[in-house]
């Protein structure tokens, strides 16, 4: 488990727990200053200190290997790991140079310790001053506090309204910095993440470029910083879209904070002041004290925190809840105090105050007391639809006629989903196709609204759906693959998944799929790729109920499962064709590993000529929509994919791919072709491998030119070179039936040279 999420609504409760996580967070931004500044020396020995050149370079690679980044939620994306692991690998990078004499070392004050010590100076400088900002006013809130709740009930009226007016301004005083203090720190634990890595990845390509003996050593880099520039470019994408989402939540709850004071359904938290009766002469003391009350089993847990003594918390006390009654300023000379009678102690009466007026309701009425005015319910924050969506036979029309629109008129428009239409334009046209006595109009001939503002339309329609098309109560088991496992394994599940759908959803479902597939067929001309896609429909197609930093942090792996669903539709649909466009057709029916073949451009990576094709995400003609961030590559993979890896095998006929040059003729896999996007031409047109079959009959003869491992019983297992006799075309499309070493089986059609 990582750092845990500090939630915007714990800032008004304060509580022992939330204190603790803001102290982890404290801690990890320390460890990485010390990191910096280590890294900062090290960078200064290798500069000043030629001579000692090996031993240097093993002290920053030590450095580099140890350190290790944390990170927010209860697991990371692939593109994380990557990152993480970034760190590793670039240790492992300079190991493999300690033998090397001479090392020119250029601008690194540049790349390298410029950008690192402004990282530290500004950022985790800046969330240190936020500190002590915070804890000036933690002690000014809560010893004005303590004054408050000392002073007599007897004073007069306009006495006591100005000091509950002051302590109310330094409360929001408080509670602001302790909003802004909380996002400055989460902001920092995302943003070291590329803040940090990339002055570093500059730094390894100085040293292989002036590196002359280094040259082999220098082409493996390329294609790991390839890799990695992807890793932390979707990264910071998903960083763009999340911090958005942060920062509207944040605005949320700064207008009504009351609304989300209750932050569980099944019990209520504060502190209380509970008086401590003593034998006399000692009379009694007021003890603050964190309570948790479980409303079911009306059990009232206390904690004894003191923030002025460093934050250190107490035993916990438990009692049992039989009554609770207001008590009156004429039995007691203090403010806001309850009686609680506890069934573990009979006779015995707890007295507790809370900290203000709104704070004794919220208690009373959480405990079920005798005060019925004024009470508090807690409730959810959720956003008005204006618009009445139904998930009807009107609804799929909708569907069917937006998606026939757009494939006939926009498929190749550049950004297709991402660049917004005009909003009244977008609520007018939902309207009215919504409208059962106006929905007639066939958008694909309609000059009337234009391709963007009815890809806005689509969008907003499954948006404004009162359940997300993949439904509240599967959320977390879609979200649960995304977070770990192989990619076969998470496609398997998300697969299991897609079928527990009501039928209608997973009908409409298929629908938009196949389309999105389409869609990214086309991501040569239109840049939306199958990963630029996941990012724009992840929080359209599904979403959790809850409205927390922590369900914000779960973005990332929406865009992953939205991933996974379009390259797999064929597979989970089985009656949904692939996309028909002439020059970006794909088998019917494909192997598990040609899926990830599919991912093949990071292994033909050519250091000579980097195109990483990008809109920027605040570009002025582009909303800045969270499901609308910025466009990668139309050779960039998607994060589920990603981290994979490829296999010994493949890896070795990647390189001799990229061996090639662009205009050499090679056979190879169809699949490989089109994503490679027509580097590599086919040396033969791809029917003539079905033409011996239609010419001369069976008993023909082919040649694997790829290694396939058999997922099912009717397939057959082969390397590279494996021959293969009594081939014939299958009954499954995209499949032959051949024979090798006396066992018969299905073949890919796609991984075969015919003989």
């Amino acid at each position: 488990m990582g750092l845990h999420p500090l939630e915007f609504s714990e800032c008004y409760l304060d509580s022992p727990v939330f204190r603790e996580k803001i102290k982890s967070h404290e801690a990890e931004l320390d460890k990485t200053n010390r990191f910096i500044k280590e890294l900062y020396k090290d960078g200064k020995n290798l500069i000043n200190a030629t001579k000692q050149l090996v031993l240097a370079q093993r002290k920053f690679a030590q450095s580099l290997g140890e350190f290790q980044f944390e990170y927010i939620g209860d697991a990371k994306t692939d593109d994380e790991r990557c990152i993480d692991e970034s760190l590793q690998e670039f240790s492992n990078f300079l190991k493999n140079l300690e033998d090397q004499r001479e090392l020119m070392m250029r601008n690194i004050t540049e790349t390298l310790m410029k950008p690192l010590e402004k990282f530290r100076k500004e950022q985790l400088g800046s969330a240190k001053a936020e500190r002590k900002k915070y804890e000036k006013e933690t002690e000014k809130y809560y010893s004005s506090l303590e004054k408050l709740l000392n002073m007599s009930a007897k004073k007069k009226e306009p006495q006591l309204q100005e000091a509950d007016s002051q302590v109310e301004t330094i409360r929001q005083h408080f509670q602001e910095e302790s909003l802004d203090y909380v996002c400055k720190l989460q902001e920092i634990q995302e943003r070291k993440k590329f803040d940090c890595v990339e002055p570093m990845l500059a730094f390894f390509q100085t040293v292989f470029t002036f590196y002359h003996q280094g040259f082999e050593l220098a082409n493996d880099f390329n294609h790991y910083k390839k890799a990695l520039q992807i890793n932390i470019q979707n990264t910071r994408s998903r960083f763009e879209g999340t911090r958005v989402e942060v920062f509207e939540l944040m605005k949320r709850i700064r207008e009504v904070p009351q609304e989300y004071r209750q932050t569980s359904p099944i019990s209520s938290e504060g502190y209380l002041y509970v008086q401590e009766k003593r034998p006399p002469p000692f009379g009694s003391s007021w003890v603050k004290r964190y309570c948790t009350f479980v409303k079911e089993q009306k059990i009232l847990h206390m904690v004894t925190f003191d923030h002025r003594s460093g934050g250190k918390m107490g035993e916990t006390e438990s009692v049992t809840l039989k009554s609770c009654v207001r008590k009156t300023t004429d039995m007691l000379d203090r403010r806001f105090c309850l009686d609680i009678e506890i069934t573990d102690r009979p006779g015995t009466v707890l007295t507790v105050q809370s900290l203000s007026e709104d704070d004794h309701k919220f208690w009373i009425h959480a405990m079920g007391g005798k005060e019925p005015a004024g009470q508090y319910l807690g409730k959810t924050y959720s956003k008005e639809r204006g618009i009445d969506a139904q998930l009807d036979d009107v609804g799929l029309s909708f569907v069917k006629n937006a998606i026939n629109a757009i494939e006939t008129r926009g498929i190749n428009d550049q950004g297709l989903y991402r660049v917004v239409g005009v909003s009244s334009k977008v609520q007018k046209l939902l309207s009215l196709m919504i409208d059962e006595k106006s929905n007639d109009v066939d958008l694909s001939t309609c000059e009337d609204w234009d391709v963007k503002t009815i890809t806005s339309t689509l969008k907003l329609y499954l948006r404004s759906l009162p359940e997300p098309l993949m439904t509240y109560g599967l959320y977390k088991d879609f979200i649960a693959p995304a977070k770990g496992g192989s990619p076969e394994s998470r496609s398997q599940a998300i697969h299991c998944l897609v079928h527990k759908l009501p039928e209608k959803n997973r009908l409409v479902l298929g629908l938009l799929l196949k389309h999105l597939a389409t869609v990214a067929a086309h991501s040569k001309l239109n840049l939306m790729t199958v990963a630029n896609l996941g990012v724009v429909f992840g929080p359209t197609l599904m979403r959790p109920q809850e409205d927390t930093v922590a369900a914000i942090m779960d973005l990332k792996f929406q865009n992953i499962v939205v991933e996974i669903l379009i390259e797999q539709h064929e597979k989970i649909f089985g009656d949904v064709p692939g996309p028909s466009s002439p020059g970006l057709s794909a088998p019917t029916r494909q192997s598990k590993k040609l899926s990830v073949r599919q991912n093949r451009p990071l292994a033909v990576y050519n250091p000579k000529k980097v195109d990483l094709q990008t809109v920027s995400p605040t570009s002025p003609d582009v909303g800045s929509n969270s499901d609308e961030a910025s466009l990668g590559s139309n050779e960039s993979v998607s994060s589920q994919s990603t981290a994979s890896g490829t296999p010994p095998e493949k890896a070795n006929h990647g390189r001799l791919l990229a061996s090639l040059s662009t205009g050499d003729s090679i056979t190879v896999c169809k699949t490989t072709t089109k994503t490679l996007q027509n580097k590599h031409v086919l040396s033969r047109p791809e029917k003539h491998l079905l033409e011996p079959f239609v010419t001369g009959g069976g008993g023909k003869r082919a040649m694997a030119v790829y290694p396939c491992e058999a997922e099912h019983d009717s397939e057959l297992s082969f390397q590279v070179g494996a021959i293969f006799s009594a081939v014939a075309p299958s009954r499954e499309p995209g499949w032959l039936e051949g024979e090798l070493e006396g066992k018969k089986g299905l073949i890919p059609e796609n991984y075969v040279e015919m003989l």
